[in-house]
């Protein structure tokens, strides 16, 4: 079991994103991905979602909001994934050149347009909703197979 977490800074119109294109060996080459990762021992998911955008970024999340839990059973073929979504709309700091990928500033309009994970075309838009949410993402050798989700 691995816990993580995955972070959506957005400045109104727009959602910064990470292009996974630097990392030797990363199951996520080339797509497009909000900020996050693993949590270490002993944090939060506000903070591991905090020291995460803070190193993939330089920018330092105030007041991260969570927006649901997402399970990917044997995601990477190894172990499941548990996921927890976070926005923020206020953030401080400098983007910095990311080890991870290349960040960009993406329109919300033209978010859909990215090479996402099939998944994220479903939770991406529950994001900017007012509804909590708790979902379950089925994936076999990094396709897409289902997914299920309840709202509150």
């Amino acid at each position: 079991m691995q816990l993580a977490t995955l972070c959506y800074l957005m400045d109104g119109k727009r959602t910064l994103m990470l292009h996974r294109i630097k990392k030797k060996n990363d199951f996520h080459e080339g797509k497009w991905n909000g900020l996050g990762g693993k949590f270490e021992a002993g944090e939060t998911p506000e903070e591991c979602a905090i020291r995460e955008v803070k190193e993939e970024s330089g920018l330092l999340m105030i007041n991260p909001m969570l927006h649901g839990f997402i399970t990917f059973p044997m995601f990477d073929g190894k172990k499941d994934w548990y996921v927890f979504l976070f926005t923020a709309r206020k953030f401080k700091g400098e983007l910095i050149d990311s080890n991870e990928g290349k960040l960009e500033w993406i329109p919300n309009e033209k978010l859909m347009e990215l090479n996402l994970w099939e998944g994220d075309k479903f939770f991406i838009p529950w994001l900017f909703q007012e509804k909590f949410f708790s979902a379950k993402f089925v994936y076999e050798n990094g396709k897409y197979i289902s997914h299920s989700v309840e709202f509150y």
